[in-house]
């Protein structure tokens, strides 16, 4: 499986215009190796999924800056399982509290990256998740 090309795409959905953090993922994402589709700022929650099947992407990282991870990364979730594809994992970063951990996992995030984490563990949950690489720390 490592000769697989692993596919992410990096989505901003709601009305957050900062797209830094993302833009930095999804640089450092390429540099290790993995195909990366960017949606751009201010996406709906049905056209980050819609560009996600369409790209055939086996992850998605999403990015919100504003507090609307609690309304708008569900609303992925639910798009990807109108369009059958529940399979793709879901990943959220951004200024997510601690708190927030648990409902987002409970409404099908898979993993949640608040903040200081930097892209190298996004990085090393996609290797093992996707492709069944073991990560050292």
């Amino acid at each position: 499986m490592a000769d697989k090309v692993v596919r992410v795409l990096v989505g901003k959905p709601g009305l957050d215009g900062h797209d830094r953090a993302a833009k930095v993922m999804a640089r450092a994402l390429r540099d290790a190796g993995f195909e990366v589709i960017y949606t751009g700022i201010r996406q709906t929650p049905a056209q980050v999924a819609q560009t996600a099947v369409q790209e055939d992407v086996d992850v998605i990282v999403l990015n919100n800056l504003t507090g609307a991870h609690l309304e708008v990364f569900p609303l992925v979730v639910e798009e990807l399982k109108k369009r059958g594809r529940d399979d793709i994992y879901v990943l959220a970063t951004g200024v997510i509290p601690f708190e927030d951990v648990e409902p987002l996992k409970e409404k099908g995030i898979d993993e949640v990256f608040g903040p200081g984490t930097g892209p190298i563990h996004v990085i090393n949950w996609i290797k093992e998740h996707v492709l069944g690489e073991k990560q050292g720390e």
